[in-house]
């Protein structure tokens, strides 16, 4: 609790920080609303039935086609002004998410619905990898691990109250077109008042640092995303704090993929079939599994700034994932309703520790005109991984619509054994920070340090 309050205080008294922070807030509820909505029109509407194949692909065309754009996104991040990219992506949302409403109203097909959130949650994903990569523009490096803890606990509780928000109107009012098209409106004032709130940053404030007239010439056509791109990839394979932080990353998404399809098709057999549970079932029992993650999220940010100075980053990551694989093994692979909410909690805190470490590892070893396109590789990891892990399973199970046999129990146990192995593959690597690779962007040291106010930094090479 005292790296949360510690990280609330920074937030508290650095006006900067304060604001980025509501973008977050609002971004997430609105975020939480309307991925609720959808997914539950899509999941779990008896009319559309969707089998593991279907969930597969409502699951590919929401995360995937982000994850192959988010490097060329990545290098925006880097070469446009923040700000802008987070004032035009909220204004972009706002038209998006009143599109969707109008498909629900007007009960469109599935494909429609879909590609509609595809467009939208990838730009959701571009917003926070673009907050992320600025939080150290506007707080110390020092601060940054409680900071980070204290606005992601905040952001992962806005985003389950508004999916729990959601999710309450579906159940109770059944998940069909008319009252997702409610929730998902209502989604829309969280994309207004971020783009509201990204305004009043001067103008240069959230980076990235330097001079980049001359890198945005360069950085035109296919040869300049390319060249972007691999300086992310070149920073990654040359720092093994990073490597070892997104491999905990795509490992956990990788389970984590598995088991929301385990768990969908649990969860929705047992309100068909009326399996005796002590929790609540279906889209209500759906609900219940987020909410139970999104404390798992909140018991992390309070456990990890102060697990992270005694263990060190590959200790906790490692440790987590073996958390992970135990909880995979024993809770998960019973494929028992109650169970699953409870592995899900479990799995929440492991989880989040992993990314904690890992956002740390990003935000502190990775110079501030590189970090964007390093970030938006994480999120690519992070997706990719997911999608992947949904789409095998999806074709292990076939054009059923149960879980339960061989094949469930097989997935599940494998999981546990991506946890184990991410865990080893951890606990050898390197500590060591080595410098950059020098490249176009490389020569200037990591800023340690809020930056003084101005319309815009000055190119740290110019700097006698």
């Amino acid at each position: 609790m005292n790296g949360i309050l510690a990280g609330l205080r920074v937030v508290a008294r650095a006006p900067d920080a304060r604001r980025l922070a509501l973008v977050r807030l609002a971004t997430q509820f609105g975020d939480g609303m309307v991925q609720a909505a959808l997914g539950g029109v899509v999941l779990f509407d008896p009319a559309r039935a969707a089998d593991p194949l279907t969930i597969a692909a409502g699951f590919a065309v929401l995360l995937l086609p982000y994850s192959l754009v988010g490097p060329v996104a990545g290098v925006a991040l880097d070469r446009l002004d923040r700000r802008a990219v987070l004032i035009g992506a909220g204004l972009a949302k706002t038209a998006l998410i009143v599109l969707a409403t109008v498909l629900l109203l007007v009960d469109a097909s599935t494909a429609a619905v879909l590609v509609t959130a595809l467009v939208l949650v990838g730009i959701s994903r571009f917003v926070l990898a673009g907050m992320s990569a600025a939080l150290p523009r506007v707080v110390a490096t020092d601060a940054l691990v409680p900071t980070n803890s204290a606005l992601v606990t905040l952001g992962a509780v806005t985003a389950a109250t508004g999916a729990a928000v959601a999710t309450t109107v579906l159940a109770l009012a059944g998940p069909t077109g008319v009252p997702a098209a409610v929730a998902t409106a209502v989604s829309a004032l969280g994309a207004v008042v971020a783009a509201l709130l990204a305004r009043r940053f001067p103008a240069g404030r959230l980076g990235p640092a330097g001079d980049r007239t001359a890198e945005r010439h360069e950085s035109g056509g296919i040869v300049g995303v390319g060249r972007g791109v691999a300086t992310g990839l070149r920073t990654v394979a040359a720092t093994p704090t990073v490597r070892s932080a997104l491999l905990g990353v795509g490992a956990h998404r990788i389970v984590f993929g598995i088991d929301t399809v385990v768990t969908i098709l649990v969860l929705r057999d047992a309100a068909t079939t009326e399996r005796a549970t002590v929790l609540p079932v279906g889209i209500a029992g759906f609900g219940l599994a987020v909410t139970a993650t999104a404390t798992g999220l909140f018991v992390a940010a309070l456990t990890t700034p102060i697990l992270r100075p005694r263990l060190g980053a590959r200790r906790l990551t490692a440790s987590a994932l073996v958390l992970a694989a135990v909880v995979q093994g024993t809770l998960v692979i019973t494929l028992e309703p109650d169970l699953l909410v409870v592995g899900a909690f479990v799995l929440g805190v492991a989880g989040q520790t992993v990314k904690l470490s890992a956002d740390a590892a990003l935000q502190t070893d990775v110079d501030d005109r590189r970090r964007g396109r390093v970030f938006a590789l994480q999120d690519t990891v992070f997706n990719a991984a997911f999608v992947a892990a949904v789409a095998a399973v999806a074709v292990a199970f076939g054009p059923v619509s149960t879980a339960s046999g061989i094949v469930e129990l097989v997935a599940v146990g494998v999981g546990a054994a991506i946890y184990l192995v991410a865990a080893v593959i951890v606990a050898s690597s390197p500590v060591t920070r080595p410098a950059p690779p020098n490249d176009e962007s490389s020569t200037t040291p990591p800023i340690l340090a809020p930056p003084r106010r101005g319309p815009a930094d000055p190119d740290p090479d110019e700097v006698p």
